[in-house]
């Protein structure tokens, strides 16, 4: 399995709780904190979820 590195690039104040709870699910807890997923469908969906937040960078 390759991994994703997920960055937060906008705030989250103010957002859906789903959102944020995405975005912490993924280990993200200040932004411009990068971190390193693997790339599984749970990830995915979390990162789908809050895409609009996040910039994701595929690694090999």
């Amino acid at each position: 399995m390759s991994d994703i590195k997920v960055t937060l690039v906008k705030s989250l104040n103010g957002r859906l709780k789903n959102h944020i709870a995405s975005v912490r699910g993924l280990g993200i807890r200040r932004i411009h904190q990068t971190v390193l997923v693997k790339d599984t469908p749970e990830n995915r969906g979390m990162i789908n979820r809050a895409n609009y937040m996040l910039k994701v960078e595929e690694t090999v």
